[in-house]
């Protein structure tokens, strides 16, 4: 597939509005979280911020380096030993995990061990990093986490329980990298030779959907579900027949924090879709790559699309998007430039909220991978 029909097919406000579940109930600054420390909203200490130009990946780079040295400079010596690690550390492969924070430790400083104003710099590192609709995701994701911490005797949980930490120092012309991370969230963003990667990283949820304490709907990854369900049901019969692979809801098979020998080969490949099947696969794909500034999403989708049909999908679990029934949905994406899967969780890891599903369709882990390219090759 050439690069041309990625770009004629998908401009970028198009993905922005993929789904456009998480966008209506995450906005940056309405959603709704428990209080931190110092009696401010974790994610409102940052929702009142001038959102940055996202245009273009030098214009992220340069943003996020005056962020995290902004936040460098709120730290004593010793957190800032705390967060720094040189760039080749290979603490950054296994640091990162879909367990809270008290299962699997993590790399650099906790949120919740910073003062007010470190915190609120800390998470400006963030917003400088993702677009607004990517800070709204993490960010719901974290207040997920609030959620259960307050509505599911889950102690170990909560919005302070996030991990920064920084390998190599911030720059815009050295390669450095930002590791974010807790529960259901292992975001690894490096920076190297003027671009940028998220591969890999790993977003998950739960509860998937529930109602804050205003009476909102909040759905962090909705649109997850919604867009792969638009995918499946573009396909005929005999399509779904070589994509789905059983009524088992599988784990994911590249877990976080791990290495992997990527699977493919497996269900329907991409040379086999139509021009809309394949418009349609690529917008589920950038659910994980449109995470900052429109010039590197077009720069990793242009690579995705341009293999595309060398690329494999496969299915398994519910074929009708009803969660009230099933136990929820598997898939794996599989090709030369990109290595996706999501997986329901059949399980609440003791986090169990009355009349709120918090397993199955309720709990959802995520992986996304360059098989080419994980952490631009540092480690």
């Amino acid at each position: 597939m050439s690069n041309k029909f990625w770009k004629k097919s998908f401009p970028l406000a198009s993905l922005i509005l993929a789904g456009g579940l998480t966008i209506a109930s995450c906005t940056t600054g309405t959603t709704d979280t428990a209080t931190a420390q110092g009696g401010t909203s974790i994610v409102r200490q940052v929702a009142d911020t001038t959102s940055t130009s996202k245009g273009t990946t030098s214009q992220t780079i340069s943003d996020t380096a005056k962020a995290a040295e902004e936040f460098l400079n709120t730290l004593s010596d010793e957190q800032k030993e705390q967060v720094l690690y040189d760039y080749d550390d290979e603490t950054k492969s296994t640091s990162w995990s879909n367990f809270p924070v008290t299962f699997v430790e993590r790399s650099g400083i906790k949120l919740g061990d910073l003062g007010e104003t470190q915190r609120a710099a800390a998470l400006k590192v963030l917003k400088a990093l993702l677009n607004d609709e990517a800070y709204a995701k993490v960010t719901g994701i974290m207040a997920g986490d609030q959620y259960l911490k307050d509505n599911a005797n889950a102690s170990d949980l909560g919005n302070t329980q996030y991990n920064i930490a920084f390998f190599g120092n911030p720059s815009t012309t050295n390669d450095w990298s930002i590791q974010f991370g807790g529960h259901h969230v292992g975001i690894n963003a490096t920076f190297s030779n003027g671009a940028i990667t998220f591969a890999p990283t790993h977003l998950g949820t739960q509860p998937t959907t529930y109602t804050d304490s205003n009476g909102q709907t909040q759905s962090a990854l909705g649109d997850m579900y919604q867009t792969a369900f638009d995918f499946y049901n573009s396909l005929t019969d005999e399509q779904k027949q070589k994509l789905y692979q059983g009524e088992e809801v599988k784990n994911l098979t590249c877990a976080p924090g791990d290495s992997c020998d990527y699977p493919t080969g497996t269900g329907i490949k991409g040379s086999e879709l139509t021009d809309e099947q394949k418009q349609l696969l690529l917008k589920v794909i950038a659910n994980w790559t449109n995470l900052a500034d429109s010039q590197t999403t077009q720069a990793t989708m242009d690579q995705i699309s341009a293999t595309l049909d060398d690329t494999y999908v496969n299915w398994s679990g519910a074929t009708v998007y009803d969660t009230s029934q099933g136990k929820g949905i598997y898939f794996q994406i599989s090709g030369p430039k990109v290595y996706i899967e999501l997986a329901s969780q059949d399980n609440d890891a003791g986090a169990t909220v009355s009349g709120v599903q918090t397993s199955g369709w309720g709990h959802i882990h995520t992986i996304y991978r360059d098989p080419t390219n994980d952490y631009a090759g540092s480690v």
